[in-house]
């Protein structure tokens, strides 16, 4: 992806850096021509904006308004043109770049135009763009071809810097989405989401393969033994949740399949990983990581592969019959409370919260479900056997 240190070194005639230098790693998604006053509510994440300060469409005391706007609504820079190069830009300007981390440039009146420098930055992109997609048929191929050669595998071991005597394993990104009232401003965070993410990838250790493919982004890294990568993921992944952008719109969890050494067999990996996304939901994840893979099912991933399945459902049934009767008949959530309490480490207070109720709701529940199974919930073997009854079926019905 492009981003503001990409534009500088392009070094367009007439663009000069001012301040904002501690943001120059914003991503930039393309540019954004204003205009008009009104035209702020249209600008989205990612542009990299361009403003004329004349004071006829804005001046200084406009430029430092729409800095505060445009950096809360995410652009990647801001280059404003000052017209005849005749004032001075005022320090607080520069200062508040700094202070917001805001890439800031200067256009020089009379140097190239606006609409010149505009495409230059749209072709870097474009060109970027097609360097991504070139990775990304590789990877395709890689993953889904019927015939992988050896003299396939030797051009993409030389151009990535692969090693293929070693292990790799595909992880797939899955995005859960929370919509709004604008489908059309739900996609632009997605795509800028997607910049960010592949820029994230560019800049990891490990350099993985990296594709966007359908409604998923696939990774095909290295599995070195220390899991080095799979926790550069996971930090990668809570860095990105946690941006004020996605927060509560998007979230990411990456599924791992299986490491394998043999390059044919990195579509099994890749199916492996596709084959958990509808269950990473149900798996056992207390501690809410965002990187799973196919141990994260443990004993489970044998069931589903065994003759007894309807003995294991009707043990299950009848473990959990008196909690799902009692949940049918009052329209309660003693087997969601079950789950929680665990997935919570049997902490109160986290888990009330977590079901969005009072404290006192959740004891008497607690109380509640002890009652009806005529059991302690302190008997952790009883506790874990009732959540694995939980688990299994719900791993059955997906």
């Amino acid at each position: 992806m492009v981003i503001c240190r990409d534009i500088e070194k392009m070094n367009p005639d007439g663009l000069k850096l001012l301040a904002g230098e501690a943001g120059m790693n914003r991503v930039v998604s393309w540019t954004y021509l204003i205009q008009s006053r009104a035209c702020e509510k249209h600008v989205n994440q990612g542009n990299f904006v361009i403003a004329v300060c004349d004071d006829i469409q804005y001046g200084f005391g406009d430029i430092d308004r729409i800095m505060e706007e445009l950096n809360t609504k995410g652009i990647s820079g801001l280059a404003i043109s000052v017209a005849e190069d005749c004032n001075r830009i005022p320090d607080t300007i520069l200062e508040k770049a700094d202070r917001l981390a805001l890439p800031l440039f200067s256009l020089r009146w009379n140097g190239t135009s606006f609409a010149d420098v505009s495409q230059s930055i749209g072709n870097l992109i474009l060109e970027n763009n097609i360097r991504n997609k070139r990775t990304g048929d590789y990877l395709y191929n890689l993953l889904f071809g019927y015939r992988i050669n050896e003299k396939y595998i030797e051009k993409i071991s030389d151009q990535f810097e692969l090693d293929f005597n070693k292990p790799y394993r595909v992880g797939i990104i899955a995005v859960d989405r929370t919509y709004g009232t604008s489908l059309e401003q739900d996609e632009h965070i997605y795509e800028y989401y997607a910049n960010c993410l592949n820029q994230e990838v560019l800049n990891m250790k490990g350099r993985p393969m990296f594709m966007r493919f359908l409604n998923k982004f696939v990774l095909l890294f290295e599995a070195k033994k220390n899991k080095e990568i799979e926790k550069e993921l996971e930090t990668m992944l809570r860095k990105l949740d946690a941006n004020p952008h996605f927060v509560n719109v998007i979230q990411s969890t990456c599924i791992l399949g299986a490491p394998y050494t043999d390059p044919g067999k990195f579509g099994q990996s890749y199916q492996e990983a596709k084959s958990l996304i509808p269950k990473k939901d149900q798996l056992p994840n207390p501690s809410h990581k965002k990187v799973l893979s196919a141990s994260s099912m443990g004993i489970y991933k044998y069931m589903f592969h065994s003759d007894n399945q309807r003995e294991i459902l009707d043990y299950c049934d009848n473990k959990l019959d008196k909690l799902e009767e009692y949940d049918h008949a009052n329209g309660t959530f003693l087997i969601e409370t079950v789950l929680a309490y665990y997935m919570n480490g049997f902490n109160t207070v986290k888990t009330a919260e977590a079901l969005f109720i009072h404290r006192n709701s959740l004891i008497y529940r607690l109380k509640k479900i002890e009652e009806l199974l005529d059991m302690e919930l302190t008997d952790y073997m009883e506790y874990l056997d009732l959540i694995n009854c939980i688990l299994v079926k719900r791993m059955m019905f997906l």
